[in-house]
């Protein structure tokens, strides 16, 4: 299944993907259409992944049944975050090839030169991202007047469907709802003066709208295998960057074994891949300019589309 939460009539509605996104069905109109009852289980994306297997059967049994009624025309909609409130943000740093080519970028040496950590390649890392600063496909992003060097990161996320303390790694997948494409729009003129303090990120990453989902949650039985993806960026319809989530150093078993130890991760929470090799403006020296607009498409997931404003 492919879910999305969407803007429809002035209210938030979630609702099941048709037709690769041309249509899509009300789940709450649906509902009522169906069973006469209003549905609390489907008001949100959250709650639908709280619902567990009891939601799942509901949703499935809503979708062979589709009343024409509760279906509308995307071009009648506004695209969300499908997860409009995260629990947490996690992005991590999984392929490590990215961090080479930005890494001889910065430094001014040829990538099979660059060293790196040995700690990044035996854990997966992450920093913890600002999950009120949430939007989705076709929003406009404001750039910060601060900032004058914009860059999109292209990303994909798994979606945590319940909770867990000290996860293995070999039960992790089941741990996992969905995947969705991330954006990770980065100031990068404000992150090299942040990295050069050794404190971490903090507005590089930190401003209205810069944490990208979408367009919708693409369920995990239904993707299958997260390690066969193309991961692909343009820049006004221009392709600028290819690469593969094959390539991931750390899978999202490692992640989520990793950040639940002594710690309890919650269904609702987005763990990110890291930025794919060559999958920002960093890696190749390609910023975004005003009214630039970036396409991320991971396939099998979609296409995350937004347009950069100043």
């Amino acid at each position: 299944m492919k879910l999305a939460t969407v803007e429809h009539d002035r209210a938030e509605r979630t609702a099941l993907v048709l037709d690769q996104g041309e249509r899509l069905l009300l789940l709450d109109r649906a509902h009522r259409l169906v069973t006469g009852e209003h549905a609390p289980a489907l008001t949100t994306m959250q709650t639908i992944i709280d619902g567990g297997e009891p939601v799942r059967q509901t949703l499935e049994r809503l979708a062979a049944q589709a009343p024409p009624e509760a279906v509308v025309a995307a071009s009648e909609l506004r695209w969300l975050s499908p997860l409009p409130w995260p629990v947490q943000i996690r992005d991590f740093g999984s392929f490590m090839d990215h961090f080479r080519n930005a890494r001889s970028r910065i430094q001014g040496i040829p990538a099979d030169q660059v060293e790196l950590p040995a700690i990044m390649l035996e854990r997966p890392l992450y920093y913890v991202t600002n999950r009120l600063s949430v939007t989705g496909h076709d929003s406009d992003i404001h750039w910060p007047a601060y900032s004058s060097v914009r860059d999109y990161e292209l990303e994909f996320a798994c979606v945590l469907g319940r909770d867990g303390t000290d996860i293995p790694a070999a039960d992790a997948p089941s741990y996992i709802f969905g995947y969705t494409i991330f954006n990770d729009f980065s100031a990068r003129d404000t992150q090299l003066e942040e990295i050069a303090t050794g404190l971490g990120l903090s507005k590089s990453k930190d401003f209205t709208d810069s944490n990208v989902l979408g367009p919708w949650i693409v369920t995990a039985d239904e993707l299958g295998d997260p390690y066969r993806l193309t991961m692909t960026a343009r820049i006004n319809g221009e392709e600028v960057s290819r690469g593969t989530s094959a390539d991931m150093h750390h899978t999202f078993a490692d992640m989520i074994a990793f950040a639940s130890q002594s710690t309890r991760l919650h269904a609702g929470e987005v763990l990110c891949s890291g930025t794919v090799p060559t999958g920002c403006g960093l890696e190749h020296g390609r910023y975004l300019e005003p009214g630039d607009t970036v396409e991320l498409e991971v396939s099998d997931l979609g296409v995350l589309r937004n347009r950069v404003v100043s």
